[in-house]
């Protein structure tokens, strides 16, 4: 490959990383020289390994390969595509075709190829809007806008608003016993050595008081192909609390349980959701709700189930196992914590009900059944966990 040829294609390259970068991909300079080399090694005129080596060096989420294909079969056309896409046309012309929403990775891309001088004006016969009070701030629109439907600059203004987010909760009290001159236990031992050391005089009477601490936090969260879109924004909210606070424990599942809860101690979000993919095998798979929970109740209960934890199970109840064993799972962790509160996005549609087998076997032995859709959803949750409550078993 001459000099010429080698300037285009790193210049190729540096403006398809700019690309992922406005649709949202954390892909920087590194990725960007990464990519360069790795095309050196492998032959350009193989589609496939060209494909190959740009994800490898320049994508590290799972979540991100959806958006990354899309946006390299936009990005480096193929030749004949134009001709194939013709003849498709003639084809398709005699056909009514039903208008259906684009997926999320491709309304980002179209955002990301759209000039950045292009925007939207309204039609010259409508007049202008003059009441104040009917308009909406971009502010108020984010907060009550779906996960899903959000673009990436959306989803980047939703993860910084997540970051602010404070998670108080009710202070309980421990075994643990510490000394406090106004509490109200009485430390005789202690009087009694202190004593001593005047002649066996007591002069104080040492006290003592319960320590307080917040309920352990555990979070079992969905990272299947139904939720990858809102368990890729949760997980932000998950950094969040766990950077917040102590006593955090997060597992993702999907077909299998993986406990993530040192990697997202990690200070850094890019760092901690690195971490993230490389200990998560089954992102964007199946769901076997059931058997994750069984896992967990063998493994992990005992650990870190004590002292009024509280549990949130994060997930919209699609079981490809048929609810095989989840009614007793779930029986089991509800009895282990002090709440068990659902979130699950699917509560977003007014006219949900409980149709799947892993919906009506979950819900008897939930304290909570809350949706999970936007920020306001999050803000709901935090008002929830910040009041003092006494749990009441409630049977759906």
């Amino acid at each position: 490959m001459d000099a010429a040829s080698t300037s285009t294609l790193a210049a190729n390259v540096m403006h398809f990383a700019r690309l992922l970068r406005r649709a949202g991909l954390p892909v920087g300079p590194a990725e960007t020289i990464a990519a360069q080399n790795a095309l050196t090694l492998i032959d350009l005129a193989s589609r496939i390994e060209a494909k190959t080596a740009l994800r490898t060096a320049m994508i590290h989420r799972h979540e991100h390969q959806e958006v990354f294909d899309q946006a390299f079969a936009l990005f480096w056309r193929d030749p004949s595509a134009a001709e194939q896409a013709a003849a498709m046309a003639l084809l398709e012309a005699q056909k009514e075709k039903k208008l259906e929403r684009p997926p999320p990775a491709s309304r980002r891309l179209a955002e990301a190829f759209a000039p950045k001088t292009e925007r939207k004006r309204p039609p010259e016969d409508e007049p202008p809007v003059q009441d104040a009070v009917l308009t909406v701030s971009d502010q108020e629109r984010l907060q009550s806008m779906d996960f899903e439907a959000m673009s990436a600059d959306e989803i980047a203004a939703a993860k910084r608003e997540i970051r602010r987010l404070v998670l108080p909760l009710d202070l309980r009290a421990t075994r643990r016993l510490r000394p406090d001159a106004h509490g109200p236990i009485t430390d005789l031992r202690r009087t009694i050595r202190t004593s001593m050391r005047n002649g066996g005089e007591i002069l104080t009477i040492a006290r003592l008081r319960r320590q307080t601490r917040p309920p352990p936090l555990v979070v079992l969260c969905d990272i299947s192909g139904s939720m990858s879109r809102y368990a890729q924004v949760l997980l932000h909210f998950l950094h969040a609390v766990t950077n917040q606070r102590d006593r955090v424990h997060s597992f993702l599942f999907g077909t299998r349980l993986s406990n993530v809860t040192r990697q997202l101690r990690a200070r850094d979000p890019e760092v901690a959701f690195q971490m993230v993919a490389h200990a998560v095998p089954d992102w964007s798979g199946g769901t076997r709700i059931g058997e994750a929970l069984a896992g967990f109740n063998q493994l992990w209960s005992r650990r870190v189930l004590g002292q009024g934890a509280i549990v949130l199970l994060i997930t919209d109840g699609l079981d490809r196992d048929g609810a095989h064993g989840l009614a007793d799972n779930m029986d089991r962790l509800h009895r282990s914590c002090r709440r068990l509160i659902w979130l699950n996005p699917l509560l977003r549609w007014s006219g949900f009900e409980p149709k799947s087998q892993g919906i009506r076997a979950m819900l008897p032995h939930v304290d909570e059944f809350r949706p999970v859709h936007n920020l306001e959803s999050l803000r709901g949750l935090i008002d929830l966990l910040s009041r003092p409550n006494t749990p009441t078993r409630t049977q759906s």
